[in-house]
Parts: C-alpha cells; structure tokens; sequence
C-alpha cells in the first residue's frame, strides 16, 4: 500500500510539473494536472457569472479575454458550439458548480485549511472548443483563478493543451508595505503595482510612506486638493490622486490599507483626543475610498512601564471597536464597511529588549481583538521571515503575528539596487544574514508583506519571487523564480537585455566581472578580449533597455524611470572602459554627472529632508578599473 501511495504522489508531482512548464504560471500552483486533449477558444465567448462573483471579478474576466482578441458576451448559461467561461462559488449549486459536479472534479482543496482556494479546468467539447470552469471558494478565490486563466492563455488561444489546477495560497495576505524612508511612489506606480499584483495574486498593499507628511507630520489633517509640480515629483498625493487610487485598488482586488502614524500621541496619556483626531483623519479617508486602515507607532521609542502598555493595547481596542460601531454596524451597505486594523507597535524587532522585557511587551497586547493584524520585522530589523521568531513571539502574544519583511528595502542604502535573485540579494544587502533561506513551510503567520526599494518598478522583480513563495512555500524555487520574474516585469522583449545588465546594476558586480579584468593594478594593459567583449555586450543591453522609455506601454516607461541613473551611469561606464582598452582617450565621463542623480527624502514627521544621491552600480570592479584605465592613459 505504502509503495503505490508512493507511486501515485510520484505521478501527480510529474504531471503537475509537466503542466507548469507547458502553461509557466506563477505563483506556481499547488496542483496543476495536465488532461488529454486540446482546445480552441472561439472568438466570441460566453461568460456566465453566478450571484455569488462580484462585478470586479466579471470584469477583470472580461478584461482578460479581450487582451488576448477574444469578446466576451454575458449569458445565463452556457450555450453549445461556443466557448463558454463559467465562474461560480464552491457548494453554491449554481451553473459552474454544478458543473464542478459534472466533470467529476474533486472538491478535495475546499477542505484544505487554506486561502484563496479554487478549482479551474480548461476542457474541450467534441468540437475541440475550449471551456473553462472556475470555482472558488469565494469571488475572491475565483479571481485568483481568473491569474492562472491570464497566463494560460499567454501562450495562445489555438490548441491549449487541457489541464486542471487545485489551487490555493498558503498565506492570506501577501503583498506591500510601502514603509520605507524615501521618496513615496508616484500615483501612477502605485497603480501600475496594484495591476501587477492582480495578475500575481497578491492582495494586500498598507501605505505607510515615512517621508509622506500627511501619514506623519501632519497626520490629523487631511490631504490637500492641490499640490505643486515639486511635491509631485517627490511623492506627495491629492485628495483626487487617492481616491483614483483606491479605485484601481478595488478594480485589483488589491486591499489599500491606509495608515496612520500618529507616533508618541498614542500612548501619550495627557494626549486625550488621539482617537478622535485619528477617526476624523479616517473618515476624511474613507470618503476618498479607503476601507481598510493601519496605526504605526513605530521608531519613536519603545515603552517599557506597564501604564503605557495598558495605554497603548486600549486604545487600540477602542479604535477598534469604533471603526466597527461607525462602518460595520448591522444594516451597513457591504461596500462601506471596514476590514480590521493593521497595527506597527514600536517593539517590532524584539532583540532590541531582554527576553524578560519582550515578553511583557507583547503580553500587554494579548487582549486586543483577535481580528487586530500586529506586525513584526522577527528578532531583528532586517530578518528573512521564519518560524522560529514567529513561535517566540506567538507564546508571548497568545496569538499569531504577521510579518514586514524589510526587503528588498533601500532606504539604509539608497545608492544600491537589489534587482538580482533573492538569495543573491541576501548577499548584497549587508543587514541581512547573508546565508538565510527562505523554509519550505513557513509556520506561524498569516500576513507576508514587503517592503520594498524606493524604486517601485524596479521592486517588482523581488515582489514576483515573494508572492511565488507566499502562495506556495514548498514549491518556491529561488533562480527559476528569478527569471520567470524578469519577463514578467519588463515583458519579452526586453527581458534578455535586463538579464545581462542585472548583475552590473549591483553595487557588488565581482561576480559578474572580477574573473575577467585580472590583475591590471600591477601595470597589465593586455586586457582578454573576453573583457571587451562581455562589457560591449553590457553597452548594447543599456541601450536596449534604454528604449523603454518611449514604449506604449506605461509600465515599462515608468520602469526606465526607476532604472534611468543606474543604467545611463553603467552604460557610459561600460563604453569608457572599452574606448580607453583599445587606446583612445578618456571622455567627458564623470562620476559625479547630474544625469546619474536621484532624489531621496531622508526622515520622518518634522525631518523630512530632500537631498539628491548618485548611483552606483558596478562599483566593486568597473568603477576602479575604469578609473585606473583614466589615470594610466594621462
């Protein structure tokens, strides 16, 4: 018996692994099954929708479907002879789920204590023509499975072999914490985010920018109707920015969590209008479109008397309990109310304090509601999540905590990307252990969200591999992730360029490049033609890249963006090296050359600093070759 279970998980495992190479969906599914057969999609399509799928679903159904030529017709049931897409809700008895019950599908990932859970087959009639059944344990499940539908048909719409896929994540929020020091994101990177979260099933996404005065420094107030060009180029947002924002947000099933960080005020006990002064600030958001809200009182000190930390547990209770009395009251329309509040506390890296001292810290909070999300960054600031600080702080708590995992955060190096794979970011980003791994099931929390680099786009490749990890930990697989991320970020086209400037838009480019220079400090001038060559090739792939910033597509416009110092810098270094190699004469070239500039925000609340930084990519080994290539050809 035990060798033919065996043999069994065997053949699921080959046939799952064989139907992700075939369809390359990411996240990478749990179950995914290849059928016999293939099919065709007609090029009008019958979309059924059963009352339980809301009008985001259906339209983000429709939306896809057009992306790749096909018209979507809304019918009742399905019709013969056509292509028929049918979403529904798991025990609903309506047309998809019945139709759950025809194909004989098993219903077997409802019962897993899991997130996001559905089933999505894609069969043909006799014709061939293809039909596609989704069925989620909820709407918000079946738009999880609208993703994997998106990717499939990436590959076409003629001739898709048959498969089906059990599915769920085994996290319930993934996402974003926009928490860094920095510039925030632009409106129109927030949304580009939102909109790529969508096609990655990632859901949540808590703006706490500490550099936006609005979340800090004026954090009672509301924001402004209008704002100059300046403010705008550095992150600031209108009333009108957010609440296009939190629309888009809503239209990706994305949660916008808007925070607030009121700082010392919270726990300050001669401070007695807190609360009031933070609902008003909540409600000037919900009217802006805001249904879900977050207190930070982070790195303002960590109270350690035990008046405070009763101080500081009721009062988030009682915020608690009137956001339920203002918007979650019996009667409430579903689209006003609020989903529970997200909680930073100032002990949130508990090696700061003794064991002693930590444990009193997160025993003050064990009486606020369950539903409270409470973040931890783990022992330390810039710990990899795992298991082993999530128990120690779930003993202490009573309950499990979620994680803001500081990565791949810049704002302690802001003249630095991380845009390689993850473990190799682990190498580079200096506070972080550079040896750790992410497990292959992370116990403990329910919440996994980044926070990211000030480049928001660039963000995007580390964001790919981490919502890959956080819907299925098992099956994460840190290179393969990695370059599945970057034609997912930048599209085909420009992917293989972005594949070779990768390594050399790090600070740290020894492996990339330190085997081929040599050693020219001991007066070598007979460079390997391999090192002129590989920097040509880094030349050509800047100025492929370097395209982007007149595509029509606004992801990849807002990407060169992002990328523009980093790329224009190692570009001309990259020629540089090369011109001075075959003899000619250094150029105007310099280190310090505005194009290669960016702006930062140092600071929080009445800090709040702008200065400008210079990139620097490739400064382990190009920046002190090209400069001793300048000062021997003097």
């Amino acid at each position: 018996m035990k060798k033919i279970t065996t043999l069994l998980v065997a053949l699921s495992l080959t046939m799952t692994i064989g139907a992700q190479r075939l369809y390359n969906i990411y996240p990478v599914p749990h179950d995914m099954q290849t059928l016999q057969g293939t099919a065709t999609f007609s090029k009008t399509v019958n979309l059924v929708a059963e009352e339980g799928i809301d009008a985001v679903t259906v339209e983000r159904a429709r939306e896809i479907l057009a992306a790749h030529g096909l018209h979507a017709r809304m019918s009742p049931k399905a019709v013969k002879g056509q292509t028929n897409v049918l979403l529904g809700i798991n025990a609903s008895k309506g047309v998809a789920d019945k139709d759950l019950t025809r194909q004989k599908l098993c219903r077997c990932v409802f019962q897993k204590p899991k997130y996001d859970r559905h089933v999505l087959s894609l069969t043909a009639d006799r014709e061939g023509r293809a039909q596609v059944l989704i069925v989620g344990e909820n709407t918000d499940a079946a738009f999880c499975g609208l993703a994997s539908l998106e990717q499939m048909l990436d590959r076409g719409t003629e001739k898709l072999p048959c498969a089906v896929l059990y599915d769920y994540a085994d996290l319930k929020d993934r996402g974003v914490i926009e928490g860094y020091y920095g510039v925030p994101y632009s409106a129109a990177v927030t949304k580009d985010l939102f909109r790529f979260m969508a096609r990655y099933k990632m859901n949540s996404y808590m703006y706490g920018a500490k550099s936006d005065p609005y979340h800090s420094r004026f954090w009672a107030e509301p924001y402004p109707t209008s704002i100059t060009p300046e403010q705008e180029r550095i992150g600031y947002l209108t009333q009108d920015m957010l609440r296009d924002i939190t629309k888009v947000a809503t239209s990706s099933k994305v949660n916008f969590i808007w925070a607030i960080h009121p700082g010392q005020a919270f726990t300050d006990a001669d401070d007695e209008d807190v609360l009031d002064r933070i609902m008003q600030k909540f409600e000037s958001m919900h009217h802006l479109g805001v249904r879900q809200f977050g207190v930070f009182v982070d790195d303002v000190g960590v109270p350690d008397d035990a008046a405070s930390l009763r101080l500081g547990a009721d009062r988030l209770t009682e915020l608690q309990g009137r956001i339920d009395n203002c918007w979650n009251t019996a009667g409430a329309l579903p689209s006003d109310t609020v989903k529970p509040l997200h909680y930073v506390p100032q002990l949130y890296a508990f090696s700061w304090v003794s064991r002693e001292k930590g444990k009193r810290f997160f025993q003050s909070l064990s009486g606020v509601p369950a539903k409270v999300n409470i973040y931890i960054t783990g022992r330390n600031v810039w710990s990899v999540p795992n298991s082993e600080d999530l128990a120690i702080v779930k003993d202490w708590m009573g309950r499990e905590a979620s994680w803001w995992w500081n990565y791949p955060c810049n704002d302690n190096d802001m003249t630095k990307l991380f845009p390689m794979d993850m473990y190799s970011n682990f190498r580079d980003e200096k506070h972080i252990a550079n040896l750790a791994r992410l497990e292959p099931a992370l116990k403990g929390t329910p919440t996994l969200i980044l926070n990211p680099m000030q480049q928001g786009e660039i963000s995007k490749i580390a964001l790919f591999s981490a919502a890959d990890y956080a819907w299925n930990n098992a099956a994460f697989d840190n290179q393969q992730s990695w370059e599945a991320a970057l034609p997912a970020v930048v599209g085909r086209e420009y992917a293989p360029a972005l594949r070779t400037v990768a390594p050399y838009l790090r600070y740290y480019d020894e492996d990339a490049l330190a085997y081929l220079t040599g050693d020219y400090k001991n007066g070598q001038r007979d460079f390997p033609g391999a090192l002129k060559a590989e920097l040509r090739r880094v030349g050509a792939a800047c100025r492929t890249l370097e395209r982007m910033q007149h595509s029509a597509h606004e992801s990849e416009r807002l990407f060169f963006e992002d990328l523009r110092p980093w790329l224009l810098k190692l570009r001309d270094m990259a020629d540089e090296a090369v011109s001075l190699m075959e003899g000619g004469k250094p150029t105007e070239y310099a280190e310090n050359d505005e194009r290669y500039h960016f702006p930062i925000l140092n600071g929080m609340g009445k800090d709040i600093k702008l200065e400008t930084r210079e990139a620097e990519p490739a400064a382990r080994v190009l920046e002190p070759l090209l400069k001793w290539l300048k000062e021997t050809a003097k």
